[in-house]
């Protein structure tokens, strides 16, 4: 056996480059890093080495460079992906926070942080926990929970078995989801005879589960026997690459399509099938086909509680839940009627069993209507005052086109963007799997990695841009265009809103309503300008019209920053969400809140 003297770490770099997608990419296409005691030496020094094959790019934060890595594999389907690596202690930890969002959305990401010394010479070493009672455990467990595997490489040869479970991991479409390999920092350094066959290239393929045939007949039975099926559009049909399968299924049986927030986008809001969403952040329209359904056709989600209105909003009596998923823990959810299998391979087996059959016209004149309040809600205003997220939303509406993608995760912008943003197919993303404020920046630099195609728009609140915001300066560092829309309410206006709508006073969400000595006057043009990027603030919603066809030939991030209204919700559609209001108050608006809480409580279906 013919062997080659590398460090472990050069071994886990040189095979990483040769592992190859379908379409002649590397799966794994660089490598985030931002360099301590922990992995400097090791994998930095082997990482320098491989440079020219597989880039190493430098983030300020641990979190939000595992972000843009994140927004990159979700923007390639999960057909591509990034790893990231931390030193040992604060750096690593810091990460868990993004395991944890990449573990919610089905996404897959390499975590390399650096560990202790596997020969516990120098312990305790700088930054190391220690478990009084377990001597194995280490910061990096941490990341246990929130990963789909989890390895500690201690010896040399254990990379050659941690690396390939680790992308068999992370291209399974069922168990898809972040991998940590915990590397031990004396272990990156020492040196072993590995075997050269051990780099050969190798094509990873994703493959495409068929569904049981039992499950696929009885799916077709509940489907022939509903007088008004629904169709809810989840992130899987976009995983799966089943977005034209979708809208044909659609079209040939005459069933409508509501979508969740990951769904958004897979088929363009101009098919009229389309009824927007469902829920909490539901369209008038799909809500009213929501209550209606008897049989609600899951593809590829998870039925978050937002997409259910907390299991209230598919209320028609007697109404049957099916569930098309890759993943069986998915599908069974809520007692649904189970079809395992991937999302496109579903939809056609299906159709074909269906033949011709078709459905009744659903309310099309509902739907006309929706888009005719919407159009108000979103038009510019005509007075003074400030303008509403949704006037924003309108006028980045207005200057955006097929090769847009908007993109947003936390605050008041996911919820007012799925009821009212009319996404052109591929131009939404949204993370709402674990609605992450600071993923924003990151992410929209990531997407534009992914696709530098693309006129990427990233949607931030002042909350969220306060919560992360260093990785805009790796984006003007490396060149990186994208357009941010940073909206400034003074605080968190949505959290304020709901404090206020479960009867709660004003407290601790807005600026103004928190402790503070001085009032905050926070100057975020000026923060923004200090990183490179180009920044203009403008005080109408005309003058953001005009500014957004401007940043359309920038060379760097551009930051509109627009004062906005933090009163206004997005002023139509939506439906109940559970938060617990407490039993017991001396106010009388939270005992009010109450009393509606226990009635709407009644509502919910409340089978696992």
């Amino acid at each position: 056996m013919t062997t080659v003297r590398l460090t472990a770490a050069q071994a886990m770099v040189k095979w990483l480059s040769v592992q190859m997608t379908a379409d002649g990419h590397r799966f794994i296409e660089g490598v985030w890093g931002i360099f301590g005691h922990g992995n400097v030496a090791g994998l930095g020094e082997a990482l320098h080495g491989i440079k020219d094959v597989l880039p190493t790019w430098r983030g300020h934060n641990e979190q939000t460079m595992a972000h843009a890595a994140i927004a990159f594999a979700k923007t390639h389907k999960r057909q591509r992906a990034m790893a990231v690596t931390s030193s040992i202690g604060p750096g690593a930890t810091n990460m868990v926070t993004a395991a944890a969002l990449a573990h919610v959305n089905r996404l897959p990401v390499l975590f390399i942080p650096g560990d202790v010394f596997a020969n516990r010479a120098p312990d305790p070493v700088l930054q190391q926990i220690e478990d009084f009672d377990d001597a194995t455990v280490s910061a990096n467990d941490c990341f246990r929970p929130v990963v789909r595997h989890f390895d500690r490489i201690s010896r040399p040869e254990h990379i050659l078995t941690a690396l390939p479970r680790a992308l068999r991991v992370m291209t399974d479409p069922a168990n898809c989801g972040p991998v940590c390999l915990a590397f031990c920092q004396d272990t990156q350094a020492e040196a072993y005879d590995y075997p050269v066959e051990f780099f050969t290239p190798k094509v990873w393929h994703i493959r495409r589960p068929e569904p049981d045939q039992r499950e696929l007949a009885e799916a077709v039975a509940a489907i022939k026997a509903a007088k008004k099926p629904l169709i809810v559009t989840g992130g899987g049909v976009i995983y799966s690459g089943a977005e034209a399968t979708l809208r044909d299924f659609a079209v040939k049986h005459n069933i409508p399509m509501v979508e969740t927030q990951a769904g958004k986008g897979a088929v363009d809001w101009e098919e009229k099938l389309h009824f927007g969403s469902p829920g909490v952040t539901g369209t008038g329209c799909g809500n009213k086909l929501a209550a209606e359904a008897d049989l609600v056709i899951g593809v590829g989600t998870r039925f978050q509680d937002f997409t259910t209105g907390s299991w209230t909003v598919f209320s028609a009596p007697g109404r049957k839940l099916l569930s098309i998923n890759i993943h069986g823990y998915d599908a069974a959810k809520r007692g649904a009627q189970a079809l395992v299998s991937d999302a496109r391979v579903a939809l056609e087996k299906i159709g074909a069993a269906l033949g011709d059959h078709r459905f009744a016209d659903p309310d099309f004149a509902a739907r006309d209507q929706w888009f005719q309040t919407t159009d108000a809600l979103t038009a510019a205003p005509n007075g003074a005052g400030l303008p509403t997220d949704a006037q924003v939303i309108g006028a980045v509406q207005r200057n955006t086109g097929k090769q847009s993608v908007v993109m947003s995760a936390a605050g008041t912008m996911p919820g007012a963007l799925h009821v009212l943003w009319r996404a052109a197919a591929g131009g939404y993303h949204m993370e709402y799997g674990f609605s992450c404020m600071g993923y924003e920046l990151a992410g929209a630099m990531g997407i534009k990695m992914a696709a530098p195609e693309k006129d990427v728009v990233c949607m931030v609140g002042d909350g969220s841009y306060m919560m992360a915001n260093s990785e805009l300066a790796t984006a003007v560092m490396m060149g990186i265009p994208f357009t941010v829309i940073l909206t400034d309410n003074r605080g968190y206006g949505c959290i304020n809103r709901l404090q206020k709508g479960t009867g709660g006073a004003a407290f601790n969400n807005m600026l103004d309503d928190s402790f503070h000595v001085n009032p905050a006057n926070i100057d975020f043009a000026a923060h923004a300008r200090s990183m490179g990027a180009i920044v203009v603030k403008v005080g109408s919603i005309a003058q953001l019209e005009t500014e957004m066809q401007a940043a359309k030939a920038a060379k760097l991030p551009t930051v509109i920053l627009i004062d906005t209204d933090p009163a206004p919700g997005t002023g139509a559609g939506g439906t109940w969400w559970d938060v617990a209001v407490p039993e017991v108050s001396t106010r009388k608006e939270v005992n009010e809140a109450r009393e509606g809480y226990e009635k709407a409580t009644r509502r919910q279906w409340l089978v696992n």
